[in-house]
């Protein structure tokens, strides 16, 4: 048995849009951005701006796509249908070795951060990384119907306290003036010229508005797949750029630049205790966590897919076992195990990041994403010269759109500490995917 059944349904598909996206970046990446544009309040909201545009553009292409080509994974699908089956295959490659799994990894020490944030401790970030990330795992092969309820509650859960930050911190700076002063002076604490400017300011919103992508890697699950995929791909990225702009304008209505900077990742738990005052703001933050917890589940779900994509097409080691579907559960279980692997390894990479082993921050939150936009470029000149029943817009100039807004990406990426180190990995471990692939023939 290697098919997987269509038990989901639409709600379920933009749980997963706006789930795996709403729920950890907009609060792990606040002060980032702010960084990198040298304490301008005002040029960061541009970058988020710019990068919500990017990604609604692109997420109208691939609704379109979805509403003709329907398989086992939405992205290797269409690369799949535009270059090939080898072509697919390394694309489910890097998606099943890098991508997922580097997101799962950053998402369960983001969870166990929080968390322990909650309870006032300090120590143990690691340890509860680790049985975070092992605990979802188990949830998503054992019991993939409460995986997508787990999905749909929390995605629900993790909309107050943006819309609560959004709404009380924006009439508190109105009020106060310190939304005024946020926007027309810079964190005076930053060395001019010292944040890496817009695009680099662009880039780390990508990890925040990164993740819509995955909800197509359920296509083949979904009861009515080219119906609610593109519906959900447009309602989940458009409600997703409203809500991280007005989440932005209310941090900045409660807390300085300078403050917004000092507190870190710590931010949005501060602005919601300044608010709600402690009692609201501990109550609030546990909403933090839930949302934290609800984007790690939605990104295991895909990573549990991810090997199976590529196996279920005959390719890639060991094909017969990692299509296997469970007969009690209807989940790949060998698939969801070699993720979990997967997830563990860069999860160990990212605790090297602060234990000191590189010369830098190999910051694969990020990088990987840089990849994505050089897949979804090929992608984009294959939908112009294919789909020839669409419009002048939606065939040219939607697509040429995002092509500068993906190359904007990447340029800005480049820019990145060890960006060079990560594309040597990148080669090598797609490498390994091509002996595969020649292995297989």
């Amino acid at each position: 048995m290697n098919t997987l059944n269509k038990r989901y349904g639409f709600w379920t598909t933009v749980a997963m849009v706006v789930g795996i996206v709403i729920g950890s970046g907009v609060f792990f990446k606040s002060d980032d951005v702010l960084l990198a544009t040298n304490g301008s309040m005002a040029l960061a909201l541009l970058a988020w701006l710019i990068g919500g545009s990017i990604m609604v553009v692109t997420a109208y292409i691939f609704a379109q796509m979805a509403t003709r080509i329907q398989k086992v994974n939405g992205l290797v699908d269409y690369f799949e249908a535009a270059y090939g089956s080898k072509a697919g295959y390394m694309v489910s490659w890097f998606m099943s070795t890098m991508y997922y799994p580097g997101l799962v990894a950053v998402l369960a020490w983001v969870s166990a951060n929080y968390t322990l944030a909650l309870f006032g401790l300090e120590s143990g970030v690691w340890v509860l990384a680790y049985i975070y990330l092992t605990l979802i795992t188990i949830l998503n092969i054992t019991a993939p119907i409460i995986a997508g309820r787990v999905q749909v509650s929390t995605t629900i859960i993790k909309l107050i306290p943006l819309a609560l930050v959004a709404v009380a911190g924006t009439i508190s700076g109105l009020l106060s003036g310190q939304l005024f002063d946020n926007f027309t002076h810079a964190a005076k604490t930053i060395a001019p010229q010292s944040g890496g400017g817009l695009a680099v300011a662009t880039v780390a919103t990508a990890f925040a508005y990164e993740g819509w992508i995955i909800a197509t890697s359920i296509n083949s699950e979904l009861k009515n797949g080219k119906k609610d995929l593109p519906k959900a791909l447009m309602a989940g990225t458009i409600t997703i750029v409203v809500v991280y702009v007005l989440f932005y304008i209310g941090i900045s209505g409660v807390l300085s630049n300078e403050q917004l900077l000092i507190a870190g990742d710590n931010a949005p738990v501060e602005v919601l205790s300044s608010i709600f005052k402690t009692l609201g703001g501990t109550i609030l933050s546990v909403f933090v966590v839930v949302s934290c917890i609800g984007t790690l589940n939605g990104l295991v779900m895909a990573n549990s897919r991810g090997i199976y994509s590529g196996a279920v097409r005959n390719m890639g080691p060991a094909p017969k076992l990692f299509s296997k579907i469970n007969k009690t559960t209807n989940t790949p279980i060998p698939s969801a195990i070699i993720g979990y692997i997967f997830a563990l390894c860069w999860l160990t990479v990212w605790y090297g990041n602060f234990a000191g082993w590189f010369n830098g921050f190999l910051d694969f939150s990020e990088l990987p994403i840089v990849f994505l936009y050089v897949i979804y470029i090929a992608i984009y000149i294959w939908y112009m010269k294919t789909f020839t029943d669409l419009g002048f817009v939606s065939r040219y100039v939607v697509p040429i759109l995002a092509s500068i807004g993906s190359l904007y990406m990447i340029w800005g990426a480049s820019k990145k500490d060890m960006f060079f180190t990560f594309l040597i990995i990148f080669l090598c471990i797609m490498g390994v995917g091509a002996f595969f692939t020649k292995k297989s023939k």
